[in-house]
Formats: C-alpha cells, sequence, structure tokens
C-alpha cells in the first residue's frame, strides 16, 4: 500500500513537471506508464525478476547445453557404451567402481562388458531380446546390463527385494528371453519357477544357494570365461541413442510394478543434468549406496561413471553407522542420498570421521525441511542437492541453491520454456479439475497440484517414454491441458509451489505411498493381506507419522468374527511382501464402506490416522523390538509421535 501509494504520487509529480515544460511530453509519458505500471501492482513481477532471474538463467543454460549434447549424440548414433568405451580410452586403469575389497579399473570394466556381449551373442541373444537381472548391489551388476547393451539386449532391473507373486510378475511382464540371478536370490527364484514362462533360461551367476532348481540354471562364469574381451561384432541392425537401454520399475495405482522404458537418451538426460547442476567432474569420488535397481543409484549414480570418469563406491546396502568411515577411506567428495538416510544419519552417534570427510555435495530426494539445516551443520556439507523426477516421466526438476524444502523450480517468468505445471485435482476421484473450455485448472501459489509436464515428440526433455505396458502408458497421459489437443504426463505426486516457482513434494496421489523411500502399491498389499486372512475385505492406504518422511502403511481389515490369526498375518506379510510395504498400523473393523461399483472407501480412514482417542476401532502397530503386531495404546501413540518408538 506504501509503495503504490508513493508511486502514485511519483506520477503526479511527473504530471506537474511537463505542465511546467520541465520535462519533455515523450520522457514523461514513458516515466508516467512506468510509475502507473508499477503502481497496479507491476512491482511485484519486477521484484520476481530479480529474485529469479539468475537462478532462471543458469537452469535455461544446463537445459540448453543438455538438449545440445543430446542432438550431438544422437546424430553421432552415440550409445550409453560408446560413452563409456571414450572414457576408457582416456584412463584405462584409473577406478571405475569400488565394492567392499574390490576395485575395478575402467578397462576392467570395458573387458568384462566385452566378455558379457560376446558370450550372449554366443548364446544367441541379439537386438530385440531382453533379459531379466535380479541381484545385489555388486560390479559386475553394471557390467552386465552395460554389456547386454553392446548386444543390443534390453535389461529389466528387478528389484532385488520382491518375492513371490511381485517377483513372477516383475519378470513376467518384460517377456524376457533369459533371467540372470544372482547366487544368493536362488531361494526366491525357486519359489517362483512354476509362475514363470517355461521356454525362460535361468542363469546364475555366483555360488547358488539351493541345488533343487529346476530346471537347472545355466552357469554364467563358464561361459563368460570363455568369451573374448574384444569388443563384440556389431548387430546387423546398428544402435542409435534413441533405443531402448533397460527396464526400470515402478510403483503404479494398479496393483503391480511396472516396467518403464528407460532409452540411451533418457540416461543421458538425467544424468548428465545431475553432473552439470552439480558440477561432477572425473577427479570425483562418488558413494552410492543405493539400489542399482533405483533409477537415483544405477542411473544419477552410476552415470558419471559413464557420462564423465568419475569413480563411484558401490554397496551392497546402505549403512548408517559406516557411511562417514566410508566417505573418509575412499576420499568421497559427493554422497547420493534419500531422505531416510539423512535421519538415520543424524540418529547415529557423533564420530570424529562426520567432520573429517571430504564431502562438497550430497544430492537425493526426500530429506525433511525440519532437518536439512541440522544435517547441514552437524556433518559440514555445503551443497544439498534435492531433486524431483519420475523414472518414466518428463517432469525433471532440481534445486541447486539450498532452498531448504524445495525439490526443485519452475520459472514464473517464463513457463514456457520448461512447461511443468500443477494442476487442480478433485481429491474423491483423482482427476484433474477443468474450467469451462475443457482446460485442466493451474494451482496457483500456495495451492496443491498434480504436477504434470507436457509431452513434445522429438524433445528429449518433454518426451514421455512410458512403461512396456501400452494400457499403463496411457493411463498417465491426460489431454487438454495447456491448450486444445495437447498431451501431458500425470506424476501422480501432489506439490505445491511457491511465489517465486519453487516447488515443494507433498504426497502421492491415488493408491501409492511413499514410505522408506520406496513406492508402495496400496493394492498389492491388500493383495497380500487378503490372501493371508481368508479373503477379508481389507484397505491399505499411507497416514502420516509426525517427523518421519512419507506415509507409514495402514492396513484396515474387516474382522467382524475376531478371529484373525496377527501371527499368521505377520509370517505371511514377511514372506510375500519387502519390509518397506509391509504395513507399520493394523485397524480392525466390523465393515468397511463401499462404492457403488464395490470399490473399497479409504479417504476417510486416511483422514483418521491412527490416533487411538479418535479411532474407535481397534488399532496395533508392529513393533520392532518385540517382532509382531501390538495394541496401539495412548501411551505407545504418544511415544512414536515424539520419536521414544521407532518405527
Amino acid at each position: 500500500m506504501v509503495v503504490g501509494k508513493a508511486l502514485c504520487f511519483l506520477a503526479l509529480v511527473v504530471a506537474l513537471s511537463v505542465a511546467r515544460g520541465q520535462v519533455p511530453l515523450g520522457v514523461a509519458s514513458a516515466a508516467a506508464f512506468v510509475a502507473v505500471y508499477l503502481a497496479t501492482g507491476g512491482w511485484r513481477f519486477l521484484l520476481l525478476v530479480v529474485k529469479t532471474l539468475p537462478r532462471d538463467a543458469r537452469g535455461l543454460y544446463t537445459l540448453i547445453k543438455i538438449t545440445l549434447q543430446v542432438r550431438y549424440h544422437t546424430r553421432a548414433n552415440s550409445t550409453t557404451a560408446s560413452l563409456f568405451q571414450a572414457q576408457v580410452e582416456k584412463d584405462p586403469q584409473k577406478p571405475c567402481l569400488i565394492h567392499d575389497d574390490r576395485t575395478w579399473t575402467f578397462q576392467q570394466m570395458e573387458d568384462f562388458t566385452n566378455q558379457v556381449a560376446n558370450a550372449f551373442q554366443g548364446l544367441g541373444f541379439g537386438p530385440g531380446d531382453t533379459v531379466a537381472l535380479f541381484m545385489e548391489n555388486c560390479p559386475e551388476y553394471v557390467g552386465l546390463w552395460l554389456g547386454l547393451s553392446k548386444a543390443g539386449v534390453v535389461t529389466a532391473l528387478i528389484n532385488f527385494n520382491v518375492r513371490e507373486e511381485s517377483l513372477a510378475h516383475c519378470i513376467r511382464d518384460a517377456e524376457p528371453k533369459a533371467l540372470v540371478f544372482g547366487g544368493g536370490m536362488a531361494q526366491a527364484v525357486a519359489g517362483i519357477v512354476p509362475k514363470l514362462p517355461p521356454d525362460l533360461q535361468l542363469m546364475c551367476l555366483g555360488k547358488l544357494e539351493v541345488t533343487d532348481l529346476d530346471p537347472s540354471p545355466t552357469q554364467l562364469e563358464q561361459h563368460l570365461s570363455k568369451s573374448s574381451t574384444q569388443p563384440p561384432p556389431p548387430p546387423a541392425t546398428q544402435h542409435k541413442f534413441r533405443d531402448k537401454l533397460f527396464y526400470v520399475y515402478t510403483s503404479g495405482t494398479t496393483g503391480m510394478p511396472k516396467a518403464a522404458v528407460v532409452t540411451h537418451t533418457r540416461f543421458f538426460y538425467m544424468a548428465y543434468g545431475v553432473n552439470q547442476f552439480f558440477a561432477i567432474t572425473s577427479r570425483d569420488v562418488i558413494y552410492d549406496t543405493l539400489p542399482l535397481y533405483h533409477t537415483a543409484g544405477g542411473i544419477l549414480g552410476v552415470g558419471q561413471v559413464i557420462l564423465c570418469g568419475a569413480t563411484v563406491v558401490i554397496r551392497r546396502k546402505f549403512s548408517a553407522s559406516q557411511f562417514w568411515n566410508e566417505c573418509v577411506r575412499h576420499r568421497c567428495t559427493v554422497a547420493q542420498y534419500i531422505g531416510e538416510m539423512c535421519r538415520y544419519l543424524l540418529a547415529q552417534p557423533a564420530r570424529p570421521e562426520e567432520q573429517q570427510h571430504s564431502v562438497r555435495v550430497m544430492f537425493g530426494n526426500g530429506i525433511k525441511p525440519h532437518i536439512w539445516r541440522q544435517f547441514q551443520q552437524r556433518f559440514g556439507v555445503p551443497l544439498i542437492g534435492e531433486f524431483y523426477g519420475a523414472t518414466e516421466g518428463n517432469c525433471n526438476i532440481v534445486n541447486y541453491e539450498n532452498r531448504v524444502g524445495a525439490v526443485g523450480f519452475t520459472s514464473r517468468i517464463a513457463p514456457w520454456l520448461y512447461p511443468v505445471t500443477l494442476v487442480r485435482v478433485d481429491p474423491v476421484s483423482g482427476e484433474p479439475v477443468r474450467d469451462r473450455a475443457g482446460l485442466c485448472v493451474h494451482a496457483q501459489p500456495g495451492e496443491l497440484g498434480e504436477l504434470a509436464g507436457k509431452i513434445v515428440k522429438g524433445n528429449p526433455s518433454r518426451e514421455f517414454d512410458g512403461y512396456v505396458s501400452k494400457s499403463a502408458t496411457q493411463k498417465k497421459i491426460i489431454h487438454d491441458v495447456f491448450r486444445k489437443g495437447d498431451t501431458a504426463f500425470m506424476t501422480g505426486d501432489v506439490l505445491l509451489m511457491d511465489e517465486l516457482g519453487y516447488l515443494y513434494f507433498h504426497d502421492r496421489t491415488g493408491d501409492t505411498f511413499r514410505w522408506r523411500g520406496e513406492n508402495v502399491s496400496s493394492s498389492e498389499v491388500e493383495a497380500s493381506i487378503s490372501s493371508a486372512v481368508g479373503l477379508k475385505d481389507a484397505v491399505v492406504y499411507g497416514v502420516h507419522v509426525p517427523g518421519l518422511e512419507g506415509c507409514a502403511g495402514m492396513a484396515a481389515i474387516v474382522d467382524e468374527d475376531d478371529s484373525l490369526d496377527l501371527e499368521a498375518l505377520t509370517a505371511a506379510l514377511q514372506k510375500s511382501l519387502p519390509a518397506y510395504a509391509r504395513p507399520v498400523f493394523l485397524r480392525l473393523l466390523q465393515q468397511v464402506d463401499t462404492t457403488g461399483t464395490f470399490k473399497l472407501k479409504k479417504t476417510d480412514l486416511r483422514k483418521e490416522g491412527f490416533d487411538p482417542s479418535t479411532v474407535t476401532d481397534r488399532l496395533l502397530y508392529f513393533s520392532a523390538a518385540e517382532g509382531k503386531y501390538t495394541p496401539l495404546t495412548a501411551s505407545a501413540y504418544s511415544d512414536i509421535c515424539s520419536g521414544k518408538i521407532r518405527l
């Protein structure tokens, strides 16, 4: 108000000056226009420009650079393997991957990938074939998919936590010609062989944990040891930069994981974006303890080996107690995280190594705003690089400015340069809200909306490669978003944008929620529970727990006759679901509401949460200390909310 009055006064002074002949009419007209523009609110836009132009300019510069690089490699018919070969030629004896006490040089990795390509070509594999890969983190994991790509074979990267029907589904969904699994995964494979196609070839790398597999798997080492380390003969069909590289599985709202397509182009686009925004070079050593079947660990982390010749340290799994010790030991300069990891590290007792490391940047997603500064101050990490990106989608955004809580930004000055937007959705149906013209209604700053990205064919930053399943692909596409006739990818995530265009993650939409850094499919968990409790009605949803990232799983189960066997349910869930997907809370109901089409309602249940003072049904929580579901009393509820009881 004060600024507006001052500017109006300025306009009056200019007008009087013209009347007196002290200021030329043309200059006065321009000054008056500016004064009126600013007085009517235009000063807010100018302030926005001042605050965000440097950020937007750097983002635009990086986007242009990535786009030009993609076009260059597209014309050159580059592949991920050829990009890696270029790094091998620069320094073949440089450490490539470090795992436990093993160090693989770039030349050793190149030799191994050539052996893989030659071995599989000799076994009759080639372009158009798919191989499913089911192994824990190790250098061979990277060498297998990279070597298979040299033979034109697409690799399906299977989550090594999935079991039983979920595992069988993931393998079948990719329609592979063979399944390569680590010796430690043999027990899980043995349990699903009857559910797999009879002509699927089984190949084991490493010592078998079980010997009763039928059919008996091929010992892959025997073929690799006999194969040449020289580059394989080129396939009849020339590789292209837009070809499929591998499949990464992502949880959807339809129940089971879906195989998302990752092309060489998308691999480059995502990894190179991280490379540029965080200035990663061949001198960096990256600490990557994330699963290599994940986009974050397997693309954004390992991608730095391939694109710039950095060294990457991998582990079989994350260890909070060893994190900083290993960063110091390997002289790491960059580290990766997911939100839960940051909380686990803060919960560790102080140790000298947490201040003796050389980590200059940690990048990842999911760190909570309330621990962001605390994490940086305690561990002395100068830059936290938060990002958001769906594996298969086109809404990749990044926060490289230490903006606490933000997962990225979009330009408020020129939003058309990178067309991602927040779309209002109906909280009950989940469908986009539309205006009278039939276009999606965009959420304004301060409003929640589902993140959507415009699809533009031929533009690497705007394409949507989708899933192996065409029907699953179509479900993620909506029409008439920015204008009539256009299409956009819907992420399934609800975010909030502030006045400067910074975006903040809020929650998942639909039947998927995020817990312990993983997307959990409600319907998949519901199916497992239903089978375990004699097909009783059950609904699964995520509930917020104070101080924790994501949503903890809660299952509401109809138990009219109080006959539910909790021990049997616990055993069944431990057998069929990975740890992060098992419900933390149980709510035992006498009945559950359904819609007219017999879909189970969960909106009200989700709102009611797990507070025993407001929920009249019987409530339980999984006690890690006791290894079983325990009554959720008022005291236990208080301890969970305060963090005394860890979930």
